[in-house]
């Protein structure tokens, strides 16, 4: 049992509400800020038992900040917490509250968990994460709850869209024009799925790289390559041939996204 769960199960302050198997998850990749000068926001305050809960795992040096749509939730503001009242679908809150508050470490999106909120929060706050800071969006079970917007493969869903984000993420070895390296690819060095969360450690990248060490055990690359005997030259012209066909075809094939044959 980490921090997080003992501080839940003995909670005697306000409500909170949470999925059991999330505490192991925030402990993973929370823990390296804690007693550090970090600033977390959390969007849904709820009844503001989270934002406590926080404040006590990650100490006096930490700012959190709370974001609700509901303007009962000021009241439940206190020392080192600050909470902001508007709609995480409203772009235009969200870019006036990045003009109110400094870079977040930790953006952790517990909101209305509907499509639109999820999506637009995450487009217009992804960027206001410090380049070492991590975003978590959980309860992503809504992805497939019909009230929340949501179905299996349904287009529209985060679970859909944030499944495009894998796509950037890996864009530096994209032979196509259709992906291309963006700001994301540049600055998200790893995308974690759990059971209802997503989070996504930022850290600044560049164009990776590969090289080799060592001295080979054998030849990778000879004639063996084609077929276990030695080929004679026309044998290996004419394999060549057969591959650069059958290249030709599975480069027609991508284009319209359709499986490969022969590889």
């Amino acid at each position: 049992m980490n921090d997080l769960e003992r501080y839940f199960e003995n909670n005697n302050g306000r409500l909170i509400h949470k999925w059991m198997h999330f505490f192991e998850i925030y402990d993973r990749h929370f823990s390296r800020f804690r007693d550090r000068e970090i600033v977390i926001m959390e969007i849904g305050v709820f009844q503001g038992g989270s934002l406590q809960m926080w404040k006590n795992y990650f100490g006096p040096k930490a700012k959190i900040i709370g974001v609700d749509i509901n303007p009962d939730c000021k009241q439940l503001e206190e020392e080192n917490i600050q909470i902001f009242i508007g709609s995480q679908s409203d772009r235009a809150f969200l870019r006036e509250l990045k003009r109110q508050v400094p870079k977040v470490d930790i953006l952790l999106d517990d909101g209305g968990h509907t499509m639109r909120q999820q999506i637009v929060s995450f487009e217009e706050l992804f960027s206001h994460i410090k380049d070492d800071g991590v975003y978590l969006c959980e309860d992503l079970h809504t992805s497939y709850w019909l009230r929340f917007g949501g179905g299996h493969k349904r287009m529209g869903s985060f679970i859909e869209f944030s499944k495009n984000y894998i796509d950037k993420i890996n864009a530096w070895h994209s032979e196509e024009s259709s992906l291309k390296v963006d700001d994301f690819t540049r600055s998200a060095a790893s995308m974690h799925y759990y059971d209802s969360i997503l989070v996504i450690e930022k850290q600044p990248r560049e164009k990776p790289y590969d090289r080799r060490t060592g001295s080979a055990s054998f030849n990778l690359e000879g004639p063996n390559f084609w077929k276990e005997n030695n080929p004679t030259k026309l044998e290996l012209y004419k394999n060549k041939g057969k591959r650069g066909i059958l290249f030709a075809v599975n480069k027609i094939l991508r284009l319209f996204r359709l499986p490969s044959i022969g590889w």
